[in-house]
């Protein structure tokens, strides 16, 4: 199962540029209600709603923390490596 976490617009614009300086209002996915600060560089409607869309492929393929759990149990039980983010859920 995914993370279920969402990303919106306005994360988005701050990885395409983190200089951006912007207020946004709901819905974040609307392009329309973003009010850009003065002088501050400007993302693309194009450029942020595709770095959107990127970022929520990432994000739906990542696994949720139960998810990966079971996987480092497994992969324990079995004697197989784990990744970086299975080993996270078991160091304490």
């Amino acid at each position: 199962m995914a993370s279920g976490k969402i990303i919106n617009l306005n994360d988005a614009i701050l990885e395409v540029n983190p200089d951006c300086c912007f207020q946004n209002f709901e819905p974040y996915t609307d392009y329309s209600k973003i009010i850009w600060g003065e002088g501050s560089p400007i993302v693309s409607e194009e450029d942020a709603v595709t770095k959107m869309n990127e970022l929520q492929t990432i994000e739906d393929g990542k696994l949720s923390p139960e998810d990966l759990k079971a996987s480092a149990k497994a992969k324990l039980i079995a004697g197989e490596a784990l990744t970086e983010d299975e080993a996270n859920t078991i160091v304490l």
